[in-house]
């Protein structure tokens, strides 16, 4: 599980139900929103004013939700899996994930769509642990590729499919909103590994059956 513990900051045993611990020390509530309100200041505002003086508080709490994958480890959401499959051989595909993150450049968001398959071997995990292995990792400050490598690389070693697939496709207001300011360009990335990188018939099947035309 070696990539898995490299994604994940100071993980736990699989058993483990208790949260990582923070890479670094953490700040307290009180820092953290003494900080927002040194951020107010020196954009030009007054963080004093009416209303801005709940700002402070509101922001640590939103950063708390939004952040909230640094305190969530996959291999404990993909840790329950059913074998009770009636021979089911074939990959699972969990298509449309809508998602939210953050880049790490600039801490503004970026948003979209996921699409991941795997081939299990004997065993099944519920549909919605995917979507949440998704969310752990996109709830952390990330690079998309990064994020699409952490995703396929947790369910890869946890899971022990015969393969995995994912593509994300996503919006980047750091790209949107500031420097070159192009509004509605996409950008998609990809991973494969076990059949759905060995075999190129197994990888267009999965590009078709995300583009919707199942076969």
């Amino acid at each position: 599980m070696d990539a898995v513990l490299r994604a994940f900051p100071n993980p736990q045993p699989v058993g483990s139900a208790r949260a990582s611990e923070p890479a670094v020390p953490r700040p307290t509530r009180e820092e953290a929103e003494a900080a927002v309100r040194t951020l107010i200041a020196w954009i030009g505002d007054d963080p004093g004013r009416e209303g801005l003086v709940d700002t402070p508080r509101r922001v640590v709490r939103a950063y708390e939700e939004m952040f909230g994958g640094y305190r969530e480890c996959p291999a404990e959401i993909l840790d329950r899996t059913f074998s009770e499959t009636a021979g089911y051989d074939d990959l699972v595909l969990v298509r449309d994930i809508a998602f939210y993150s953050h880049c790490e450049h600039h801490m503004v968001p970026f948003s979209g769509k996921a699409h991941i398959a795997y081939w299990p071997t004997d065993r099944v995990v519920g549909l919605s642990k995917l979507a949440r292995v998704m969310d752990v990792f996109a709830k952390r400050l990330q690079t998309q590729e990064h994020l699409t490598a952490q995703v396929v690389a947790a369910i890869d070693e946890i899971l022990k499919p015969r393969g995995v697939a994912a593509m994300i496709e996503s919006e980047h207001m750091c790209m949107a909103m500031r420097g070159v300011q192009k509004q509605g360009v996409s950008t998609v990335t990809t991973q494969f590994t076990g059949i759905f990188r060995d075999d190129p018939a197994e990888q267009l099947r999965f590009m078709t059956m995300v583009r919707g035309g199942a076969r």
